[in-house]
């Protein structure tokens, strides 16, 4: 999976940001966290949001969807359970 840097600027080095620049970075960072926090594909996300396990939270300046890291979080979790439990695994 590649991997986005993204650049952190402090206030009190900048000054007032941009409201035009902090969404933009705002959206840069949601699009990082998305599919990299959870690590699982963008493909995976896809299919978990067809299939009704996510909903968006937002849409980014191109109308692709956003998701809550907490979320993706869910879904990967009770995923994993449901693997371990069809492998005669017991989660708890």
């Amino acid at each position: 999976m590649p991997r986005t840097s993204l650049t952190v600027t402090k206030l009190s080095d900048a000054g007032s940001p941009d409201p035009a620049e902090a969404a933009q970075r705002a959206t840069a960072w949601r699009r990082l966290v998305s599919a990299g926090a959870a690590e699982v594909t963008p493909a995976t996300v896809r299919q978990w949001a067809s299939r009704g396990h996510l909903e968006p939270c937002g849409l980014d300046e191109s109308g692709h969807p956003l998701y809550a890291l907490a979320d993706l979080a869910r879904a990967e979790k009770a995923t994993r359970n449901r693997a371990l439990r069809l492998a005669g695994i017991p989660t708890r």
